[in-house]
C-alpha cells in the first residue's frame, strides 16, 4: 500500500473546500473582516495544492506511464498553484485594479481552465457510476463562472457581478466538499 493513501487527499480538499464554502459569505466577511476573509481563501488554495500534489504523487506512483488520469491530476495541481497566487495576491492591500485584474483574476481564470480541464479529463476516465466526476465537474464549472464573474472593470474599480462570483465560488465548493467526502467514504470502504 502507498504511504499515500486517498484519504489524505479527501482531507486535503475537504479542508481547501470549506474555506472556499465560507469565505464568499458576506456575513463570513463582515464577522472576522477583509484581511481573515483574504486568509482564509490564501488557506483553502494551500490545502487544495497539498491534496492535488497527493493525488498527482498517487497518479504517478500508479502506473509508469502518463495517461488520462496523470494528466488530470497534473493540470489540478497546476490549477491549484495559481489559485495559490491569486489568492495570495489578495493579502496585498496596495494593488490598483490593473494589477488586481493581473495577479489575481488572471491567475484565478487560468486556475480555473485548468480546473474545467482536469474535471473533463477526471469525468471521462471514472468508472461507472459517474456520480463523483460528475460532482466535481460541476465544482470546475461553477469555479469558472466565479472567476469571469469576478472581473474587475477597470473604467469603476468595481467586480462585473459579486454576488454572481460569491455564489458560484460558494457552489464549486460545495461540490468539491461533497466529493471529498464520497471519496473519503469510497476509501473507507476499501480498507480492509
Amino acid at each position: 500500500m502507498h504511504p499515500v493513501s486517498e484519504r489524505w487527499v479527501a482531507v486535503g480538499f475537504a479542508i481547501g473546500s470549506l474555506c472556499f464554502l465560507v469565505g464568499p459569505f458576506p456575513g463570513f466577511l463582515q464577522l472576522v473582516g477583509a484581511r481573515a476573509d483574504a486568509w482564509v481563501f490564501f488557506v483553502g488554495s494551500l490545502f487544495f495544492t497539498v491534496a492535488a500534489g497527493l493525488e498527482l504523487l498517487l497518479a504517478s506512483t500508479a502506473g509508469t506511464r502518463r495517461d488520462a488520469t496523470w494528466w488530470s491530476a497534473a493540470i489540478q495541481f497546476a490549477g491549484t498553484l495559481l489559485f495559490n497566487l491569486s489568492t495570495g495576491d489578495v493579502l496585498r492591500s496596495d494593488l490598483t485594479t490593473h494589477q488586481e485584474d493581473r495577479l489575481v483574476w488572471a491567475p484565478d481564470v487560468f486556475g480555473s481552465a485548468c480546473f474545467l480541464v482536469s474535471g473533463v479529463l477526471a469525468y471521462h476516465v471514472s468508472g461507472r457510476p459517474r456520480t463523483q466526476a460528475a460532482i466535481n465537474l460541476a465544482g470546475c464549472v461553477f469555479f469558472g463562472i466565479a472567476a469571469v464573474a469576478s472581473y474587475i472593470v477597470p473604467d469603476t474599480g468595481s467586480i462585473t457581478d459579486l454576488a454572481a462570483a460569491n455564489w458560484n465560488t460558494a457552489l464549486g465548493a460545495a461540490c468539491f466538499l461533497a466529493g471529498a467526502v464520497m471519496l473519503s467514504r469510497h476509501q473507507r470502504g476499501a480498507t480492509p
